[in-house]
């Protein structure tokens, strides 16, 4: 099909009306478009309480009221004047825009589309003024309260065209509820309210930033977010990033603003992401409300029509400061972020006894004749503290399926008034210290039991608290896997493990092939994995945190990553995934029966640990269940 041919007329000047409505083509993309250009102008204005009513999913009417300082009639027809604005006079002004909207031409360009009625009151007028239809209108006097309402009814009523391209009514409903709720994140100093079609959606009173983030995005979110606030030099972001467990399968839990202003710039979206890469794999996608303050001078908000997108004058900067104050914030674990942090026991506290501390012990096999991985490191305390293991023998002649112990132990220490000279809770005795334990000391408290092979109950402060062991243990060793790699690439040596007698195994000729192709990497990583013959490989050493794993398996799963994405992006782009992947392979596994000892061994070094409240996936390692909430599941005190 031939294109129609060219018309040829002469340059001229475009009409004030056309040159308009192809403005409103970039500032008015949809009814939420207007939403939100009106809502900033409110905002602008001084506003601290704002109505949004919206009819038939905006299309139909749009009416914005604020309570704002209003506009002096004489200025009414320069408000839908098209670049005409109060905001801006200079260069030195658009270089330092510190509103949210300055543009001059929303106003414009929503008239030039649709019917608008603008009716303003100043503080102390007798009355207010309104205008109707364009900067030609006449301005008249009105009835209404102090501040602004702009009516804008019949969206693209005189261009068809552009309206059949909009969406059914509760689609345009809901993008227009969304730019209502992304501001309200922003400003709890500020109510809003929200109907559609005469009946009241939402409405959020004056609050601080934590009950109405609360409000919008949810309990969930609300019970799974960590506060942030940190500042550098010019910089200062502030807010809650979610934990792994409040990650959504869509980024629709994402807020992120630049003074004030939402936006989804790509910079700052690579900085979040790349700090939840330790504790958020896959394809989920966190949730976060977080704001970045800095000199209006360091940022271009001009570089979008809907101003969606910026421009940092220091875009590296930018990244690396979001980058680590995010990641420094995921990094705590819920004892040290909620107010409990532990307090570490000096190695000049504890008295040496002479005794060794327990120590992992090899491969076991269990009666069901399935061999076991090894336990975890040991306990960070300092070595030559004495283990007290005060666990009776099986009651009534019957073996226990998992670890039975005295609890008077830790009666002390969670008695109201702190923890009096009493018998030392299993792991450092209190013979050994110079100071008497706090209750912060132990923030997971001390092993009582283990469930199933699969769960350790241990007893704190607060109340009950249930830890997966695997997923607990497998967060431990990938944490200790990567600092280790990180202190190589430092200069420090990795500690590697040579094996008396070298691992072989049956290899296809792509594994084989990977080896040979791959051995420098391989290296990095702490393998040595030689091809003996065609068809065999051996596997010479191993990390040394990873000596009692299974040494094929493991070969073989590095081998597979090695080969699928090479051996530079491994190290770089895929490193998280592979070393989680070697964390569970090592990881303590289920059905494995650890002493008193071994349990209170890993809870302190969960306490140590970064990131320890999630595995690897993303998932929790521990919950905690007040005391409050068990006497309501047996109803008591009702």
């Amino acid at each position: 099909m031939n294109a129609p041919a060219p018309t040829h007329r002469p340059i001229q000047q475009l009409p004030d009306q056309l040159i308009s409505q192809i403005a409103a083509g970039e500032v008015v993309e949809r009814p939420s478009a207007v939403v939100k250009e009106l809502l900033e102008n409110a905002l602008d204005a001084g506003a601290t309480q704002i109505t949004v009513r919206l009819e038939e999913g905006g299309v139909k009417r749009i009416a914005i009221t604020d309570n704002g300082r209003g506009i002096e009639p004489d200025q009414l027809p320069l408000a839908l004047a098209r670049h005409a604005t109060s905001k801006i006079a200079s260069l030195h002004d658009l270089e330092h825009v510190g509103t949210l909207g300055f543009r001059g031409e929303a106003l414009a360009s929503i008239a030039s589309v649709a019917a608008v009625r603008i009716t303003s009151r100043t503080p102390g007028a007798p009355h207010a003024w309104e205008i109707v239809g364009s900067h030609e209108g006449t301005v008249a006097p009105s009835s209404g309260t102090f501040g602004t309402t702009i009516d804008v009814q019949d969206l693209y009523f005189n261009t068809p065209a552009r309206r059949k391209f909009l969406k059914s009514e509760q689609t345009e409903y809901g993008h227009c509820a969304e730019v209502v709720r992304r501001i309200a994140l922003a400003r709890p100093d500020v109510s809003f309210s929200l109907t559609h079609n005469g009946r009241t959606i939402d409405h959020w009173n004056v609050s601080e930033a934590a009950k109405r983030s609360a409000q919008i995005l949810g309990n969930d979110f609300a019970e799974a977010r960590l506060p942030l606030d940190e500042a550098a030099g010019p910089l200062r972001l502030h807010g809650y990033v979610g934990l792994p467990t409040a990650s959504k399968a869509r980024a629709d839990g994402q807020f992120f603003y630049v003074n004030g202003r939402f936006v989804r710039d790509k910079l700052l979206v690579h900085a979040v992401r790349a700090a939840y890469q330790d504790v958020l794999h896959g394809d989920r996608f966190p949730c976060y409300v977080l704001s970045l303050e800095l000199d209006p001078a360091l940022v271009d908000v001009n570089v979008h029509p809907s101003k969606i997108e910026v421009r940092f004058r220091d875009s590296r900067a930018v990244h690396q400061f979001v980058f680590h104050a995010v990641q420094r914030t995921l990094a705590q674990t819920s004892a040290t972020a909620h107010g409990s942090a532990p307090a570490p026991i000096s190695a000049a506290e504890v008295k040496p006894t002479g005794t060794p501390v327990w120590a992992p012990r090899p491969h076991e096999q269990t009666s069901f004749g399935a061999q076991l991985a090894p336990s975890f490191s040991p306990s960070p305390f300092a070595p030559g503290s004495r283990w007290d293991d005060p666990r009776p023998g099986p009651i009534n002649g019957a073996s226990t399926g998992g670890v039975a112990q005295r609890t008077e132990a830790y009666g002390a220490l969670f008695a109201a008034g702190g923890p009096a000279k009493a018998e030392a809770p299993v792991g450092v005795p209190l013979s050994a210290l110079e100071r008497p334990l706090s209750n912060d000391d132990f923030p997971l408290g001390f092993a009582l039991a283990q469930l199933h092979g699969i769960y350790i109950l241990a007893q704190n402060t607060k109340g009950l608290v249930l830890v997966d062991m695997h997923a607990a243990h497998e967060r431990i060793l990938y944490e200790q896997i990567k600092n280790a790699l990180d202190a190589r690439a430092d200069g420090a040596e990795l500690q590697v493990q040579q094996l008396l007698i070298p691992v072989t195994f049956y290899a296809d000729a792509i594994e084989v092939a990977t080896a040979q192709d791959h051995g420098e990497t391989l290296k990095t990583l702490g393998f040595d994995i030689a091809a003996l013959s065609p068809t065999t490989l051996a596997v010479r050493t191993v990390p040394t945190l990873l000596k009692n794993a299974d040494a094929q398996t493991l070969a073989r799963d590095v081998l597979r990553d090695v080969r699928e994405y090479g051996g530079s992006r491994v190290l770089v782009e895929r490193r998280n995934e592979l070393l989680g992947t070697l964390a569970c392979h090592t990881a303590v596994r289920a059905n494995r029966i650890l002493s008193v000892q071994e349990m209170n061994a890993l809870l302190r070094q969960m306490e140590i640990t970064e990131r320890s409240d999630q595995c690897n996936h993303g998932r929790p390692t521990w919950v905690q269940l007040e005391i409050a909430a068990l006497d309501k599941l047996f109803l008591r005190g009702q």
